[in-house]
């Protein structure tokens, strides 16, 4: 998945979410998919050289991309997005670190991300990754 996702990229890219925790040590999750946040180019040309048509995701709701698409690969499903907006304001994080060949935005942006986010389910991550800052078990 990573190397796909290099050798398609022009610009950064991250996962986030779920597989994003998972990638920094947080331990018993369940990663039912994996978010892979892009520029709208790279994603375009990645979901277009995996056959997916690129499409705009939802109006309306609080979580939009400009382009969206689904894809499997490893047995995980890929949600690929390209200019991500929560709320009408396009998100890009600040921090890019490698982890296991991928990248992923820092523990305390991802923090973050789960606090803009605002679902009880992202209330739940951020507390797990705040253990694992602390050094808690997760």
């Amino acid at each position: 998945m990573g190397s796909a996702a290099a050798a398609a990229a022009r610009d950064p890219w991250w996962i986030i979410g779920s597989a994003a925790m998972a990638l920094h040590g947080v331990t018993g999750l369940e990663v039912g998919d994996i978010d892979l946040l892009m520029s709208r180019r790279d994603a375009d040309a990645l979901l277009r050289s995996r056959g997916v048509d690129p499409a705009p995701g939802e109006a309306g709701g609080r979580f939009r991309s400009d382009v969206f698409g689904r894809w499997s690969a490893g047995g995980f499903v890929i949600e690929t997005m390209g200019g991500f907006h929560v709320d009408g304001v396009e998100l890009v994080p600040r921090s890019r670190i490698e982890a296991a060949g991928l990248f992923v935005p820092s523990v305390a942006e991802l923090i973050a991300m789960c606090e803009l986010f605002g679902r009880p389910k992202d209330a739940e991550r951020a507390a797990r990754l705040r253990e694992l800052r602390t050094g808690r078990s997760p």
